[in-house]
């Protein structure tokens, strides 16, 4: 299956509980690169590269996340980079 590339950003609860922890555990573990960072505005930021499913996994293990919570996502489809791993900024 083809890679995507989405950009994403998290509102809510979603700083200082472990939210960008999770979501490069949850990541490298589904084999999905990219990044993730906290903005200024109290959202997180996120850059995710994979399959679609794994993509869909990935938003919806955080989602679900038990110390915070999301109340809106936006994202939209980007090009693809090819990268290979996935860190925490």
């Amino acid at each position: 299956m083809d890679k995507i590339r989405r950009h994403i950003i998290f509102y809510g609860s979603v700083q200082g509980v472990g939210f960008r922890w999770k979501a490069s555990h949850t990541a490298r573990r589904l084999g999905v690169s990219g990044w993730v960072r906290n903005l200024y505005d109290g959202s997180v930021e996120m850059e995710a590269e994979g399959t679609p499913r794994d993509i869909a996994d990935l938003i919806e293990a955080l989602e679900n996340h038990s110390w915070g919570s999301v109340e809106r996502i936006e994202s939209q489809d980007i090009p693809v980079h090819g990268d290979y791993s996935f860190e925490v900024r």
